[in-house]
């Protein structure tokens, strides 16, 4: 089986640094489905604006290693337990496919490159290659009150987010709540704890540099 993209993703993070960990963790971030010339006409979406949210299947293209074993570290652990890579949502897979529940908010049927599916709360970086959409149907796809492994039993511990004097005014107060909200998720790997070392993480474009001090982390420049 061959599977070609049908759409690209657009996104205020053009890198994976800083990426939610998972879809609908920042339900404000704002995303838009660009579809490749031979899926760009209206018949394909027909019918999809009576559904809230979408199942997106894509590709973990700014993976740089393939999966190397069956177990890995997730960072909701600490990245000091092992697990299968099968009861992990990890992007180190033995073929490096995403699925995200997204949220549509609406489709463009007028620009130029219409139809533009407006989605918010997707775990996607920029130019993320999209292989399939489907709608979300609530009688089948949503399950109440089911066991969710070691997720349960660990609970991630946000940072809190401060800004240096005048950054934040950069920043229109949506994207300054989604930036804020994206940081706190503590974007960096888990085994760093050097609060003198300084992290840079696109957004917006500009570039966000911070440093995170026990749980704080703290905005210290923006260029």
């Amino acid at each position: 089986m061959t599977l070609s993209p049908i759409a690209v993703f657009r996104s205020p993070l053009t890198s994976k640094f800083g990426i939610p960990r998972q879809s609908g963790i920042v339900g404000r971030l704002k995303g838009e489905i660009h579809f490749l010339p031979e899926y760009r006409q209206a018949d394909f979406v027909r019918g999809l604006e009576g559904f809230d949210y979408l199942w997106l299947l894509w590709e973990f293209s700014a993976n740089r290693h393939q999966a190397s074993g069956a177990t890995v570290r997730p960072p909701l652990l600490g990245g000091n337990e092992a697990m299968g890579v099968f009861a992990t949502r990890s992007p180190y897979r033995p073929n490096p496919i995403g699925l995200s529940s997204v949220r549509l908010d609406h489709i463009d049927l007028e620009s130029a490159e219409a139809p533009v599916l407006h989605v918010s709360g997707a775990d996607l970086m920029d130019g993320t290659p999209i292989f399939d959409i489907k709608p979300y149907v609530e009688y089948s796809d949503c399950h109440v009150g089911v066991r969710s492994g070691f997720v349960d039993q660990h609970e991630w511990q946000c940072l809190n987010v401060r800004f240096a004097e005048g950054l934040d005014a950069l920043f229109s107060p949506d994207d300054l709540d989604v930036l804020t909200r994206l940081l706190a998720l503590d974007p960096r790997p888990q085994y760093h704890n050097d609060p003198t070392r300084i992290y840079g993480m696109p957004f917006a474009g500009r570039d966000v540099r911070f440093r995170v001090s026990g749980d704080v982390l703290t905005v210290i420049e923006v260029e």
